[in-house]
């Protein structure tokens, strides 16, 4: 690796942040203040279950991992109406309706298309679908933004300071095989009136809210 590189990647190791849960924030934005039962699909070490719960009268995360679920349970005690389960989203999923599903750095390991009609499938009416992707850059608009993330990274890491790495960064990770155009045209079979959005830090986000 060239020398600036391998500069950025040791800074990068040293100051290591999540940029999934960077996005938490974003995401809750889209939840009513209110509502019955959450699911969170790919849950990892729980952060974003817990914070549904603040939201939900019951919340549901579920991950293949046993390992983190054990680590979500770990973390979370005794927490009234919040579950953890292992599951695999591309074969199985606790049953709906639910009023909110979100789904966070998860479907790029998945089969696509089945994965989003089994999550349509589980949603109550009205409910809504949120979901946090990577994708694979295609045109010159994603690596414009690519490039720009690179120091805004470098900007995010050095405010945070030095630290551990966190456990979500644990879980195993798959490079993105889809590009966005790829992703909307499938999505917008699926979830008409969808709405994808490119973000920094490597991102994009669905958003569908289903007939009520």
């Amino acid at each position: 690796m060239p020398g600036p590189l391998a500069a950025i990647d040791r800074f990068n190791a040293a100051r290591p942040w999540d940029h999934n849960a960077h996005y938490h924030r974003w995401l809750l934005g889209r939840v009513p203040a209110r509502v019955h039962r959450a699911l969170d699909v790919g849950c990892g070490t729980g952060d974003l279950v817990r914070a549904l719960a603040d939201r939900a009268e019951e919340v549901v995360g579920v991950d293949a991992d046993p390992r983190v679920i054990e680590l979500a349970r770990a973390a979370t005690g005794e927490r009234p109406g919040v579950t953890f389960g292992v599951a695999d989203a591309a074969a199985d999923l606790p049953a709906g309706p639910f009023d909110v599903i979100t789904c966070v750095a998860v479907l790029h390991h998945l089969p696509f298309a089945p994965t989003l009609e089994r999550l349509r499938d589980r949603l109550a009416p009205g409910g809504t679908l949120l979901v946090l992707g990577v994708h694979e850059p295609s045109r010159f608009t994603d690596h414009l933004l690519d490039a720009a993330a690179v120091p805004a990274n470098l900007a995010v890491a050095w405010a945070r300071g030095r630290r551990a790495r966190p456990a979500a960064m644990t879980a195993r990770t798959a490079p993105a095989a889809m590009t966005l155009p790829e992703i909307a045209r499938e999505a917008g079979r699926i979830l008409p009136g969808a709405r994808l959005r490119r973000h920094l830090f490597w991102r994009h986000s669905l958003v569908w809210r289903s007939r009520g």
